[in-house]
């Protein structure tokens, strides 16, 4: 009974965690830019003396969806998608480099251009900084100009580039904080190839039908997990009462 109640148990507590993999992507469904996560189980033979005939249901997270999510218009210029492969450069909370696809751009209090998460985003030498405009251009290859203040919108002057990066996403590690990275923490070079559109936004990848017939799966999963638990208990209360009779 002790190994019937120990692989239902470790099948549920795996089934808690892909429940927890699964419910991240339902709630990021409205996020822009958000790459869904993906899972998968595994069979695992329980390691220990004797025979190897019990195995255990395992969940391993096996990389990121970077498929494209729909694509929507804003108008806005700080709105921006990328075309195709790539990711805009952005400073990280520990002020590391790190990669998104997170085009809802703005401009902070201290001038500063952010993601709509906060996240500084990287120019040519740095965080880019706008000064006050009257008008404000991002141009396909990242370049950003702005009409200066009081100039006619005949005057456009270039403050920087958005650092567009293409690395192999093979080799990309997704944070808890949503962004994207290279191991040992590596950098990658600005890409040329890289191009955006403004006045869009690349919504969540996230295919919403199937992550709720995915949550409702493994809410039976769960379930059939404690019933066989369960099960296993009635087992053992039936066997120490026969044990009594004899």
């Amino acid at each position: 009974m002790d190994e019937m109640i120990y692989l239902a148990m470790t099948g549920a507590k795996q089934t808690e965690i892909a429940q927890t993999i699964n419910s991240n992507n339902l709630a990021n469904v409205s996020t822009t830019g958000f790459k869904s996560d993906l899972h998968a189980f595994s069979s695992v033979p329980v390691d220990g003396p004797g025979i190897e005939t019990r195995i255990n249901a395992v969940v391993d997270s096996y990389g990121t969806d970077f498929g494209q999510g729909p694509v929507t218009s804003t108008g806005s210029p700080l709105d921006v998608v990328i075309q195709g492969d790539g990711f805009i450069a952005v400073q990280a909370p520990d002020g590391s480099e790190a990669y998104t696809r997170r085009g809802d751009l703005r401009v902070d209090s201290g001038g500063l251009l952010t993601t709509g998460a906060g996240h500084l985003v990287m120019g040519d030498g740095g965080p880019v900084a706008i000064p006050p405009e009257a008008g404000l251009l991002i141009g396909t290859d990242g370049t950003i100009s702005i009409r200066p203040l009081g100039q006619g919108p005949e005057t456009l002057a270039i403050v920087d580039r958005i650092k567009l990066v293409n690395p192999d996403t093979s080799r990309l590690q997704k944070g808890a904080d949503g962004l994207m990275r290279l191991p040992d923490d590596e950098t990658a070079d600005a890409d040329a190839s890289v191009s955006l559109t403004s006045g869009m936004l690349e919504r969540s990848n996230v295919n919403v039908a199937k992550t709720l017939v995915n949550m409702i799966e493994l809410a039976r999963q769960y379930e059939m997990q404690i019933n066989v638990m369960k099960s296993s208990e009635e087992n053992a209360d039936a066997a120490a009462s026969l044990m009594r009779l004899g």
